[in-house]
């Protein structure tokens, strides 16, 4: 059974208080779409008699957590970070994943803010505000997205889980971002029923926390299927670091952080091999004209376009519109050069334990250019996304771990293995975390 990392010293009541007097904090605006309050206190109030009671719901137990707005909860119409959306049906049930939650125990304390439709690795949203990212106190920093409101509330302390989403890094980026440790698995492991489709050949559920067991415990609940939680012995492990793309335009923090971490590692008797890795470049034709997102993300979401475009936000609906009028031999061209990537990992990455890069090549960037300059958002969006969605292409499991040193803005090393090596890719973030953490 898998470890629970959680805060067990004090009484989920207490906790749940400090989190609704914290959710509004000037620090925190943006952060929520939907409180749950009077809610999560009952949770906290039955859980804290069960535990005086000596039992327990689960594994999650009085576990404060927040869910990204793309998630159905019963009852709600879900908006998914829009306001396109009001107006349509509420959900009936809650999702799978946020029905598994509960029953094992977690008291869920709002819905958490998220780029429109889950649309961008940056995390601004025009009806909602965009949160700011708690690294940096002195100027507004994004918080990376799509799932920003998630990691935020992570970071803020005001809950200890962020559940989220990842299409193309948007559980990765705002945990790198924002100095957290996230999680993407392989895609199959998770049900996505109930959870606002963008594409479906990428969306993937997980989870944002401060530890690789934190995200290890709500991983075994969402998925069923619990992985191990020993770390493995880093001597004599193989570390491929790609030469090709991941590298590309990365900044001087970055690039020191990164370094440092090759270098302890090596040190600690891992052996780190840069790679060639070919198929990497063929990325960019892969994306285009911007990948499966658009495709999909337009097939599930024309209706809305079309009754209301001009309410959703401008830099969605261009990427979006991307995917109109794509042919069926296009899309399934796309899925052919999908395999070809995949094929290509396998055989590159055969006697490796996993793969490193930085997680995103660049720290976390000031918000204000990004809402004035359209053009730099989408540049600044597109290098936020490279890393990650090449994982994701690729239908891979990701950790992002934090690799900065005290007083440098967040830097996140990824640890990312091929499709159903969950099992091992876990064992291994659990030796690099105690590694940086020593």
């Amino acid at each position: 059974m898998t470890q629970v990392c959680f805060d067990t010293t004090t009484s989920a009541t207490h906790r749940v208080a400090i989190a609704t007097e914290g959710s509004t904090r000037p620090t925190a605006q943006h952060v929520f779409t939907q409180r749950y309050a009077e809610a999560a206190h009952a949770t906290a109030q039955h859980c804290d008699s069960q535990a005086k009671a000596g039992q327990r719901m689960g594994v999650l137990h009085g576990v404060c957590l927040t869910i990204k707005d793309n998630i159905d909860v019963a009852g709600e119409t879900t908006l998914s970070g829009s306001v396109v959306c009001a107006g349509e049906a509420a959900a009936l049930q809650d999702a799978t994943v946020l029905q598994r939650l509960r029953s094992a125990g977690a008291v869920v304390l709002g819905k958490t803010n998220m780029s429109e439709f889950a649309f961008s690795g940056v995390g601004i949203n025009p009806h909602h505000g965009t949160p700011a990212n708690p690294a940096d106190t002195t100027q507004a920093r994004v918080p990376g997205g799509s799932s920003s409101g998630a990691a935020v509330s992570v970071a803020l302390g005001l809950a200890e889980v962020g559940i989220g989403t990842d299409t193309g890094g948007s559980i990765r980026i705002p945990a790198a971002l924002c100095g957290l440790v996230g999680y993407k698995s392989t895609q199959s492991r998770i049900p996505c029923s109930g959870v606002m489709e963008l594409s479906r050949t990428l969306d993937t559920v997980g989870s944002i926390t401060r530890s690789v067991r934190g995200c290890l415990a709500v991983d075994a609940v969402m998925s069923q299927q619990p992985l191990p939680n020993d770390a493995a012995h880093l001597r004599g492990l193989r570390f491929a670091v790609p030469q090709t793309l991941m590298m590309d335009d990365v900044d001087a923090t970055v690039a020191q952080a990164f370094a440092r971490s090759l270098r302890r590692i090596s040190e600690a008797g891992a052996h780190v091999v840069e790679i060639p890795f070919k198929a990497l470049g063929d990325i960019t034709a892969l994306s285009l004209p911007g990948g499966f997102s658009p495709i999909e993300g337009f097939a599930a979401h024309h209706d809305r376009l079309e009754r209301g475009a001009q309410h959703i936000d401008p830099r969605v609906v261009a990427r979006m519109m991307l995917g109109k009028g794509i042919s069926a031999q296009d899309y399934l061209g796309l899925h052919n050069r999908r395999n070809a990537l995949i094929a290509a990992a396998h055989h590159t990455l055969q006697g490796f334990d996993a793969m490193l890069c930085p997680t995103v090549p660049m720290v976390a960037p000031l918000t204000e250019p990004l809402l004035k300059d359209v053009d730099a958002f989408f540049k600044v969006n597109r290098l936020l996304l490279r890393n990650p969605s090449a994982i994701n292409y690729m239908d891979g499991c990701a950790w992002t771990l934090p690799c900065h040193q005290a007083g440098e803005l967040p830097v996140g090393l990824m640890v990312s293995g091929l499709a159903r090596q969950d099992a091992h890719l876990a064992r291994v973030a659990l030796a690099l975390e105690n590694l940086m953490n020593s």
